[in-house]
């Protein structure tokens, strides 16, 4: 891309070195009267001399997180021309690495005839696919265990039925031939949350981490301009406060009505990162802020923007896990955004985050923060379905096999399913989710498990029915769930959004190394399916998932 710059007035000696600094809320590249936006980093001209920009042309390079940049200031057209130069794979390009991700074993290969139901919760995080795109934009493949595949897949919008009536979302189910094996058949389960024409009002504490950690352009500085992008969403009557928590947790910003943006701005723009990371102090007097703005009717919430580093006071994800559940219950959520890479916790940020009924995200760049602050804010902070459970139940007469893709982290036991106890997964206003399953027929080829001697498959009335899907959830503010019910059946071929997100499925597990169900099934068909299936894409999110996977083909090396 092309930044045009005023021609310089003075010549300077060839001699002069040329330098960039980091400071404020990006990088300051001087040189110019004007100003540009690279990347989401802002582009000013106080701190470099016009002078340097003479006849002769001159270079600058530098490095923004794990990219070089290199300006080129070309005098006979007098425009400094920017380059990205992505660094050389290798040890030098790793970032010095405290992160930690949860561990987690992929869903198992079920026998029907022995296990026919599976339950889990729904899952609305987007964060893993925000990660992957960060790490292969680096020119690394990811770590595997950041590769979390349902978040993967519900990152993108789909154009799913709306729900009717009062209902708060609508399921749908197509069954088609699986991709990657002609053999067997993906079962796509899709929900479609409402949209809201109104909403009541927020009353939002900010818990922003300004430890040192946070003392980099794509942490704090990114936080900053994110929430800016997010006030403007933002209506009159909603209310904000801001916690810190460093050395210390503070107050920095009292309960402010939204209209008062300069006072909310001024607030943001004073914070500055240093000193260790007391996460749960922090936590403890943004609950309590939170405590005092709720009122009936309205929507109260704390959104945790953090690096993920909590290294003084519950480090322990199980123990801050049970201290959000017991938040949870005062009727105020929590939601997680995550910034910065190196010493990311995403353990920590996951836990919290499912157990205050809140998302998690991964913001990692300017449009991130757009998508996830901006175009989805409502279903990101307004829950319009609560406890979310789906079971299965498949038939053994016509299903031999079965597997979930992705999910592992949200299994629950066949029992909660009925348990109005147990937490599950939120569904928030226009949110779409999905599952994927991949099932083998009776008779089909595929079939892994030899049949046991002494075991007989009972014959049921109806095999065209592979299986019966039960989905519980709660209405906001009620303790009683609700049942839906509907039979899976047979409903050849997969429309593009199903398949779209099969691609992604697919790519999600290349990503993994978890191919042994895949086949031959590689990069170049996961690209070729997911550019056939791509669809209406007004915001380039589906193409640059294919810029993701051609980028994923050549870092991957195993």
């Amino acid at each position: 891309m092309v930044h045009a710059l005023e021609a310089p007035q003075e010549e300077a000696p060839a001699e002069t070195p040329i330098a960039a600094n980091q400071q404020g809320d990006g990088l300051q590249i001087p040189g110019s009267a004007g100003m540009g936006l690279i990347d989401g980093y802002s582009i000013e001209p106080d701190n470099i001399n016009e002078e340097y920009f003479a006849d002769s042309d001159v270079n600058l390079e530098f490095e923004i997180g794990e990219v070089d940049r290199s300006f080129e200031y070309d005098s006979s057209r007098q425009q400094a021309l920017d380059v990205v130069i992505p660094k050389e794979p290798g040890p030098s390009a790793e970032v010095a690495n405290t992160e930690a991700f949860s561990e987690t074993t992929p869903n198992a290969l079920k026998i029907t005839s022995q296990a026919p139901v599976s339950t889990f919760s729904i899952d609305v995080d987007t964060a893993a696919y925000s990660v992957v795109r960060s790490s292969l934009m680096a020119g690394r493949m990811p770590p595997k265990d950041a590769v979390r595949i349902e978040e993967m897949i519900n990152y993108f919008p789909y154009d799913y039925a709306a729900p009717e009536g009062t209902e708060p979302f609508q399921p749908t189910v197509q069954i088609g031939t699986s991709p990657w094996n002609e053999d067997k058949k993906l079962v796509h389960i899709a929900f479609q949350g409402a949209q809201i024409t109104e909403r009541p009002p927020m009353n939002l504490v900010f818990l922003i981490d300004t430890s040192g950690s946070m003392n980099a352009a794509n942490k704090l500085p990114l936080l900053k301009q994110s929430f800016r992008l997010m006030l403007s969403e933002l209506q009159p009557e909603d209310e904000v406060s801001i916690v810190t928590y460093a050395g210390s947790a503070g107050q920095v910003l009292e309960p402010t009505p939204a209209s008062d943006r300069n006072a909310i701005l001024s607030a943001l723009d004073n914070l500055s990162a240093g000193g260790s990371t007391a996460g749960q102090a922090g936590l403890q007097q943004a609950y309590s802020v939170a405590e005092t703005m709720a009122a009936e009717g309205e929507v109260t919430r704390v959104i945790l923007a953090t690096d993920g580093d909590f290294n003084v006071g519950i480090s322990n994800p199980d123990t801050l896990k049970d201290y959000i559940a017991d938040k949870r219950e005062t009727g105020v959520y929590l939601s997680v955004l995550g910034f910065g890479r190196g010493n990311l916790d995403d353990a920590t940020m996951q836990a919290l985050a499912q157990n205050g009924n809140g998302q998690a995200a991964y913001i990692d760049t300017l449009s991130e923060a757009q998508k996830v602050l901006v175009d989805q804010l409502s279903g990101a902070l307004f829950s319009i379905a609560n406890d979310v459970k789906i079971q299965i139940e498949f038939n053994p007469a016509a299903v031999a096999e079965y597997r979930l893709i992705g999910y592992e982290t949200r299994a629950l036991r066949r029992e909660d399913f009925n348990n109005d106890k147990v937490d599950a997964g939120e569904i928030g206003a226009g949110h779409s989710v999905t599952a994927i399953y991949e099932v083998t027929p009776v008779g089909s080829p595929a079939i892994l498990n030899d049949p046991l001697r002494y075991q007989q498959v009972s014959e049921t009335a109806d095999t065209d029915e592979l299986g019966f899907l039960k989905l519980r959830y709660k209405a906001p503010g009620s303790d009683t769930s609700q049942l839906i019910q509907t039979p899976l059946t047979q409903s050849d071929p997969l429309d593009n959004e199903a398949l779209f997100a099969a691609a992604i499925s697919g790519f999600a597990q290349l990503l993994r190394g978890e191919d042994s169900y895949l086949g031959d099934w590689g990069y170049d068909q996961a690209i070729a399916l997911a550019n056939s299936a791509r669809g209406d894409d007004p915001f380039g999110y589906r193409s640059e998932a294919v810029k993701l996977m051609r980028l994923a083909k050549s870092l991957d090396q195993r």
